[in-house]
């Protein structure tokens, strides 16, 4: 581009000097007998049709280029923005570099709204299998007991039973997506409050034994000198933060392992972590973890009667009070998720 717009002033310069040899010998052939006076009359002479020639091609170059100009910034008047350009600046360069730049933005667009798109039809196919197998199950216990079966005592409470069963899992999907959804569009509000931290893990400790018993699995946690761990954020989702990590490490965990709930003191923040010796998770699946809808094992989260949306509401509930989570894993050594909270005051 350089090349080209050299040539073309090169090529001004010539006609120019063409032309201004075509006035001197114009003023010799009238003869101006006074130097001084050619001088003069051929350089204001030079100048004019340099100012001319020089406006008409800025003319024709805008002339050109607005309508380029109008389609990557929409810009109205193109001559007030042009007249910004510093005017030593190479204006086919800028061109070149502004096309280059709007070029690069648009294929970013377009490869977000591709994996937007593969999200979305990825969310509707996971939302509809979620929901058709426990609508499924309601259908064929329903037609059993129409058929004739609620006239059984052997099977019409146990089919009645797994119905509610069914119909408490669809409660906890719909639960979940409007929990999500709610995060996701940041309508959540949070109730931040001053509480011990420590005291809360111990709470769902014990909401968690019955569970944590039946699968032969230790809850222990480590804590810091005085175990009060005071923290500023909503208790109430904190506490949907935790339940799902534990339950998590209960249901993925190994028969006879342990869950783990430590903390580490840090100058404004506290790190939680909560890490359990299970079954742990591949490094491809990693990336993913938090995603909606994504498991790990597919016929063990379906089993415990998880919805596939705990991990990515953990998520959004930590980003909500501006914090972040991370989480490392091994398989076969466990897994550990790892996320900060404001401190209120001094852990004592």
């Amino acid at each position: 581009m350089k090349k080209i717009y050299s040539h073309i002033s090169m090529s001004i310069i010539f006609a120019l000097l063409i032309v201004a040899a075509g006035w001197l010998l114009t003023l010799f052939y009238v003869r101006v007998d006074d130097p001084w006076t050619l001088i003069a009359i051929s350089a204001v002479v030079f100048i004019i049709l340099y100012v001319t020639v020089a406006i008409l091609l800025q003319r024709f170059v805008i002339n050109k280029i607005t309508p380029i100009y109008k389609t990557i910034y929409n810009i109205g008047n193109i001559r007030k923005e042009l007249k910004k350009t510093n005017p030593n600046a190479d204006l086919v360069e800028r061109i070149n570099r502004d096309v280059v730049q709007w070029a690069a933005k648009k294929t970013e667009e377009i490869s977000r709204l591709i994996e937007l798109e593969r999200f979305r039809k990825e969310f509707l196919g996971n939302v509809s299998h979620e929901l058709k197998t426990p609508i499924f199950n309601i259908q064929g216990y329903i037609l059993t007991l129409l058929d004739g079966g609620l006239n059984d005592p052997s099977i019409n409470q146990l089919y009645l039973e797994r119905t509610e069963k069914s119909v408490e899992r669809l409660i906890s999907i719909t639960q979940d997506l409007d929990t999500i959804n709610r995060l996701e569009t940041d309508n959540v509000e949070l109730n931040k409050t001053s509480f011990n931290l420590a005291s809360l893990v111990e709470e769902i400790f014990d909401a968690f034994e019955i569970m944590s018993e039946k699968r032969h699995i230790h809850l222990r946690t480590q804590w810091i000198a005085g175990g009060k761990i005071m923290v500023c954020a909503d208790r109430t989702k904190i506490s949907q933060v935790l339940i799902n990590l534990i339950a998590n490490s209960i249901n993925y965990g190994k028969e006879g392992g342990e869950t783990i709930i430590s903390f580490t003191d840090m100058p404004d923040r506290v790190l939680i972590e909560v890490k359990d010796n299970g079954i742990g998770i591949s490094s491809e699946a990693l990336p993913r973890i938090f995603e909606r809808f994504y498991r790990v094992d597919k016929h063990r989260s379906r089993e415990h009667g998880g919805s596939g949306l705990g991990l990515a509401i953990v998520k959004h509930i930590i980003e909500a009070h501006n914090q972040s989570i991370n989480v490392r894993s091994e398989l076969g050594k466990g897994t550990t998720f790892a996320f900060t909270l404001d401190k209120s005051n001094k852990i004592s």
